[in-house]
């Protein structure tokens, strides 16, 4: 529920009677029981115009009731001192290379952990707006799992000059990723529209009609014999797991990736028992945003910087290769 929303209720003849609380919730299918009650304590549910405050009140036949559901305020994320690994900051901008695992913004589930609860600690608050008030200083953003470098905007003019190369793909941005299974073509360009997946709504697909459009280049880098392939991937496009879409589309998905990856039966037999073991541990997709250049947007120099955390990735490729 993202906006105000009002229900009225009309008291029958089978609800006359009865507790109000547990009338509402009766009536009201998106409202539990607990949450009527507090909504009466706080003065949003009312009768005939008047504020009604008791939730165990007998209901009487007739009566109209109310219920206004505010919409919710979004939380104010609080500073916390999470460490981060800062690749460079000046006065407009900083660019962090993420560790898996680390939420970028505040969601359900992750209210004080993510990113920015780590970026307000570590620049005093001094983040740009432009992305509201649980989303400051992020232009872009990884999976909680995808770990990499990422630039977050300390004031607004230097959110506004990011968003624009992001927004004409400008920005120059590499990954590496270990696969399932090696590309038939070293070289090769994924062009097919994401959406959300029509079944699995935690899931975004390739889309044969609607979604928005999507490039990803792909390079082999090295082959682990028939079993698995280190790849460069470069965004032409920035949508929701687009690497992780794309490579699993063309039947080559993220080694570890529990929701796009599976573990194709025909790789896992080619497997050692102590590389198979090992492999069918990782709980998370190997996947990695290595490079990542732009234009500075204050100063107009040019900015490039590459991960040197990329121990996600060498860990996976020294297995393989011990195969």
């Amino acid at each position: 529920m993202t906006e105000r929303t009002t229900y009225t209720v009309h008291i029958g003849e089978d609800k006359a009677s009865g507790r109000l609380d547990r009338t509402l919730a009766g009536e009201i299918d998106a409202l539990s029981r607990s949450r009527i009650q507090t909504l009466i304590a706080d003065g949003h549910v009312s009768v005939d115009g008047e504020v009604v405050r008791d939730a165990d009140r007998k209901t009487e036949l007739a009566q109209v009731f109310v219920v206004d559901v505010p919409a919710p305020a979004p939380a104010v994320p609080q500073p916390r001192a999470i460490p981060l690994e800062v690749v460079y900051e000046d006065d407009h901008l900083i660019v962090i290379d993420k560790p898996a695992g680390l939420v970028v913004h505040p969601s359900a589930g992750h209210a004080d952990d993510t990113l920015v609860n780590a970026l307000l600690h570590h620049c005093r608050g001094s983040l740009s707006g432009i992305g509201g008030v649980t989303r400051p200083g992020i232009v872009h953003r990884l999976d909680k799992d995808t770990s990499g470098l990422m630039v977050v905007a300390k004031d607004d003019a230097a959110h506004q000059g990011l968003a624009a190369q992001f927004a004409a793909h400008s920005v120059d941005r590499a990954y590496q990723a270990v696969v399932w299974g090696v590309p038939a073509e070293k070289m090769g360009r994924i062009e097919g529209n994401i959406g959300r997946h029509r079944v699995n709504r935690k899931k975004m697909a390739v889309l044969p009609g609607g979604g928005k459009p999507a490039v990803t280049g792909y390079e082999v880098l090295k082959r682990f014999g028939l079993v698995a392939a280190l790849v460069e991937c470069r965004l032409e496009t920035g949508r929701t797991h687009q690497i992780r879409v794309h490579m699993a589309h063309i039947g080559h998905s993220v080694i570890g990736d529990p929701l796009y990856g599976g573990r194709p039966k025909r790789h896992v037999e080619r497997m050692p028992d102590h590389v198979r073991r090992e492999v069918q541990q990782l709980k998370t997709q190997i996947l990695h945003a290595y490079i990542l250049g732009f234009e500075h947007p204050i100063t107009g120099k040019g900015m490039q910087f590459y991960s040197k955390k990329m121990c996600r990735i060498n860990y996976v490729v020294e297995l393989l290769d011990d195969m």
